[in-house]
């Protein structure tokens, strides 16, 4: 079993203006995939909080870190540039098909700039910060992620 942790990266659910529904949402799917969820977290669209976080969970040793929010478009969107200083190495398939599966729900797929890399052990994948968004794409990885994690863990070459 792999462990697993969720960021929702938010001003306004950090500030308690909404109730995140992103995170719980993007957690039900991993423990019902058999992940141990042990950090289901909500910080603001800051940088250096991102990269903080992210290194914490990467240097605990956690095997998957999904983030949600922070990928569009509007100036505070900075999950993927935070998540770049942070990684290691990209494995930018896991990105570039969530946005061709997206894209064939809605062409606003387009828009997302996520990223998806590697630190020491763990996974870090960025998804919309929207519930729909972030199940979706998600959902079109995750049958893949428990091989990914195995061979970046030693236990398949």
């Amino acid at each position: 079993m792999y462990t697993a942790a969720v960021i929702t990266v938010s001003d306004r659910a950090a500030q308690g203006i909404y109730q995140d529904q992103s995170g719980p949402a993007v957690a039900e799917m991993l423990t019902e995939q058999e992940y141990q969820v042990l950090d289901l977290i909500i910080i603001p669209d800051e940088k250096n909080t991102i990269k903080r976080t992210l290194t914490e969970l990467c240097d605990k040793g956690i095997h998957l870190i999904v983030t949600t929010g922070g990928t569009g478009f509007a100036p505070r969107d900075i999950t993927p540039e935070a998540t770049k200083e942070v990684i290691d190495r990209e494995a930018p398939g896991i990105a570039e098909y969530m946005r061709q599966k997206s894209m064939e729900i809605t062409p606003r797929g387009m828009l997302s700039r996520g990223i998806a890399g590697i630190k020491g052990t763990s996974l870090i994948i960025n998804l919309p910060g929207s519930p729909k968004g972030a199940t979706e794409n998600l959902g079109f990885v995750l049958p893949c992620l428990a091989h990914g994690l195995d061979m970046l863990n030693g236990i398949k070459e």
